[in-house]
Order: structure tokens, then sequence, then C-alpha cells
């Protein structure tokens, strides 16, 4: 085969992995999108003497990157450059991954043997993917069931990277079945039973999951909430009116759903932006103003709004990476993209957002990108590296009851939402702000991954969008109630608590940690081996 034709296969991957993707995507596609990355792989290992160890990056980064422009091209929206550097970024790094798997096979398998390696390194990807500074983990394969939550209610055992390894696997099956009915050109007894054996992989965990999701039924423990979908267009008004503008439209919307019953309201990301700093948050015209609201309308009432904060530092603190130089005064701050808790009774609490958007509010600690800090990209509010929460606080409400606030890009990370729960999230409030992909797939995607969320930890999620998607979703993540796009609106609902603790919840991503382990050894191996090679050449 000729290079070009080998090009083709990636290129053919790639469509066929962006058409399994949410939001329109055909799931099953998925768990064939591998199968041509897998031909190459095995025709460069088996025509080792045309091509180097690295040839298939080259070839296989064009297919990686059309993967990525059709499931991810609404990046571009919001900052063509910012945009199309991550999408390029990630490509390269799939492309790597796959790279090394690659010669870690080649230096310890012959042709047709090895490809559970790629389970492991693959997931290791995934796995390190959540975990840096430049964290992009959208194309994550579990999360491509995220619109089907009937097929996915394992995943409160495994989390979404169970998925991964799902898919994964049934990829390499089913590409070494073709290469046996390649080989024979007859569908033989073995091949029955092969061929059988990846249908029952596919149809068990779909039956297992249909079984757990018919008989999970959610203790009645209801909170009242209000939603509020302020529709503040993020390009022209969010960071241009006046605090008391705001303010007034969500009470307005607020007020067509209030009564006495309700526990709580909830409002946006970054939806007050008075720039404030923490040391004295009541003296700010829009928490005056919320005050007055719930004290004089509401006093049973709770009140979650997100906001940007600052809060002087001195010390060791102004050594610290996120610390800004304050330009008309001496001194350092911190600024945070933050929620906030109102009640009539107590001081404010809040949270700081700890997953970061890379290039939005963090770029990587690598003293050659410091000087790019300048250049992160602006969506509006604070920009620039922000401080964060070292840990997973929950708001407490009513003396005992706990809700997670997750700020927006938080909602994507499985293992750090489910550390809410383990410090005793009895439910889940995401906030956000989805409007800067206008209306493309990216706002659908990320209110899709909520639904992830409740099934992993069993927990119900009232998610507010500024502009977006708003919702309720219950605990097995059927999604209750939701807001059109880009309207002003607010719904109510009751959403129901829960204290139990999944398996998931309890062991993170066990899975993932395994296969750090399982590629570092053959990685170890494979090194070994290449240098005992080079010995003998000698």
């Amino acid at each position: 085969m000729k290079k070009i034709h080998l090009i083709a296969l990636g290129l053919l991957a790639g469509i066929i992995l962006a058409l399994g993707w949410p939001m329109r995507g055909i799931p099953v596609l998925l768990f064939f999108g591998f199968v041509p990355l897998l031909f190459v792989d095995d025709y460069l290992l088996k025509h080792r003497q045309d091509f180097s160890r690295y040839s298939i990056f080259f070839i296989l980064f064009p297919g990686f990157l059309l993967w990525n422009l059709l499931v991810g091209y609404w990046v571009i929206n919001s900052t063509i450059t910012g945009g199309i550097v991550a999408l390029v970024f990630n490509t390269f790094l799939m492309a790597t991954t796959f790279t090394v798997y690659h010669i870690a096979r080649r230096q310890i398998y012959t042709p047709n043997k090895g490809q559970f390696l790629l389970i492991f390194i693959w997931i290791t990807f995934e796995y390190f993917h959540l975990n840096w500074q430049i964290s992009f983990p959208w194309l994550n394969l579990g999360n491509g069931f995220a619109m089907w939550n009937k097929w996915i209610q394992w995943y409160e055992f495994t989390g979404a990277l169970g998925g991964s390894f799902w898919i994964l696997l049934i990829n390499i099956l089913s590409y070494k079945l073709l290469v046996k009915y390649k080989e024979t050109r007859k569908i033989s007894r073995l091949f029955l039973v092969h061929f059988s054996g990846i249908i029952l992989l596919i149809i068990i965990p779909l039956f297992i999951s249909l079984f757990i999701y018919s008989n999970y039924e959610e203790k009645e423990n209801p909170v009242d909430i209000v939603v509020v979908q302020p529709n503040l267009d993020p390009y022209s008004e969010q960071y241009g009116l006046a605090p008391r503008t705001v303010m007034n439209r969500i009470f307005d919307l607020a007020d067509q759903k209030m009564d006495q019953d309700v526990d709580l309201v909830l409002c946006p990301e970054s939806a007050n932006q008075e720039n404030m700093f923490e040391d004295r948050l009541e003296s700010y015209v829009s928490n005056r103003m919320i005050r007055n609201y719930i004290n004089q309308k509401h006093p049973n009432t709770g009140f979650i709004i997100g906001a940007s904060t600052f809060k002087s530092v001195s010390g060791e603190d102004t050594l610290a990476r996120p610390a800004r130089k304050f330009r008309n005064r001496p001194g350092y701050y911190f600024a945070y993209n933050a929620a906030m808790y109102f009640n009539a009774y107590e001081p404010v609490q809040l949270y700081h957002k700890s997953k970061l958007t890379t290039g939005v509010e963090t770029m990587p600690s690598a003293r050659i990108l410091r000087p790019l800090e300048k250049l992160a990209i602006d969506l509006g509010g604070t920009v620039g590296t922000l401080a964060i929460d070292d840990e997973r606080n929950s708001f407490t409400v009513k003396d005992s009851l706990k809700l997670a606030t997750i700020i927006c890009y938080e909602s994507v990370y499985g293992e750090f939402t489910s550390g809410f729960v383990r410090n005793g999230a009895q439910a889940i409030f995401v906030i956000t702000n989805d409007g800067w992909w206008g209306n493309t797939p990216g706002y659908k995607q990320h209110f899709s991954m909520s639904k992830m969320r409740a099934i992993e930890t069993r927990r119900s999620v009232a998610r507010s969008a500024n502009t977006g998607i708003s919702a309720f979703i219950n605990q097995r993540g059927d999604v209750v109630q939701q807001t059109n796009y880009w309207v002003k609106d607010v719904i109510r609902g009751k959403i129901n608590l829960n204290d139990k603790l999944t398996f998931y919840t309890q062991n993170g991503n066990y899975i993932a940690r395994i296969s750090v382990l399982i590629s570092a050894l053959f990685l170890l191996i494979s090194i070994s081996m290449g240098a005992l090679k080079k010995r003998k050449s000698i």
C-alpha cells in the first residue's frame, strides 16, 4: 500500500469517530472507529523495513485532526487562534499516544499480536489529559455515550473511563475478526464464535445498564430549586451592563416562579460582574441587592450566583504563580472565578473554581510559556491565571444540607466532581456560561457531561446556564426539565438529595491507575528490548 492509502485509512477513522460522537452521532460507530488505525498499525509493523518507527505519527495525524475538527470546530467560535491551537495540540497528543503504542508493540510483539496494549496506553493518555495543566479531555472516548444515559448506568462503578475501555476492547476484537476473515475468506465456526463474543460484549453491558436503570429508585428527599437563565450576551452585554441592570433582570425572572417554599435560587457563572474584593463583599451594589431581595421578600431562600472576586495577598503568597501586581498601588492579589452563596442569616460562603480552562484562566507553569500569559484568551470577566481552592468544598445550606457548586468546565471531570461528593455533597449544581460557542454542538456537548456526572455519583443535578441549556437532571441521568438555547427563561423543580456513595465515587479512576501501571511496565520492557537489540547489532 502507498502512504496515501494509509493516510486515507486514518481519515476514515476520523470520520467514523466523528459520526459516532454527540450530539447527533450514532454511538455504535465508536466501537469500530479505531479499526482503520489498527490496520495501519499492523501494516507498518509487517513492513517495518519500509517505514521508520515514527512514520505512523505523520500518517495518522491528518485522521486525528479531522476527528478533532469535526467534533470540536465550535471552539473556534470564541477565539480563532486559541481554538486552532487547542485542536492541533490535542491532535498532536493523540498521534503521539498512538505512536508510543506502535513503537512499544513494534519492540515486543510480532504482527497481529499485542493490540491489547492500546487499551492501557490510550487510557493512560486520557487520564493524564484529565489531570495535567494542558487539560482538554473533551474527546475522551467514554464521553461519546454522554447523551445515551440508559446505556451507561454502570458508570457508577467505572466512571467514563470504563466507557473508553469498552470502546477500545470492541475495536480490537473487531479488528482481529476482520484479520481472520481476510486470511481465510471463510465464515468458520471459530469466526462465528468470535463474532458472537463481540456481540455479547456489546449487548451484555447494555442489558446490565438497562436493568440498573429500570430498578434504580431515588429516595424522596426533595429540595425546591428555581434556576434562572438571564441570557446575557457574553460578547455584548454580560460584561458591559451595569450591575443593577443585571441583578434586576435576574430578580424579575426568579419572581415568575418564587414563593415561600423555594429553598434555593440558582444563577449562572459570572452573572455578578462587579469585580469584588472578598474582604468587603457586603459593600458592593450587587450583593446588597441580593441581601435585600432575600431579607425583604424570601427570608427562607438561599441564593447562589457566579462572580469574579479578588483577594489581597502578602508574604509567600506573592510568589505564587497566580499572584498579580496591583497596577496603581503596591501589593499583590489573587483573582478567582467564584460562586457565592447567600442566605438571610450568615456571611457569604465562597467557592473558587479549581479546574481552570487552559488558555483562558490558566497557562502552563513552564517558564518558557509564562510570558504567554499576557496573551490569555479574553472571554470577558477576569482572564490570565486564576487562583484556585485546594479542597472540594460544598456550600452548607440550612445547617446540614451540603450542595456542590461546580463551575463550567469542571463538570467535564468525573473524579474531580466525585471529590465534592466524598466531602458530603448531596446534590450537584452546575453554573456555566456556554454562549461563547454560539449555536453549535459545543453547548450541547457540555450539557451532556452533566448527565454522566449524575450517573457516576448518583446525585441530582440542577444546571444554570447564562446562555445554553439550564436544566434539572435526576440521579439516572434523565433530563427532567430544561430550557431552550438563547432565551431568557426560568424553571422550577424539585431534586432529591442523596448521601450514599457509589463505587466510582469511593474509588475514582482506578481503571486509569491500573492502566498507568501496565503501560509503564510494558514501556520499560519495550525500552529494554530495544536496548538489547542495539547491543546485538553492534
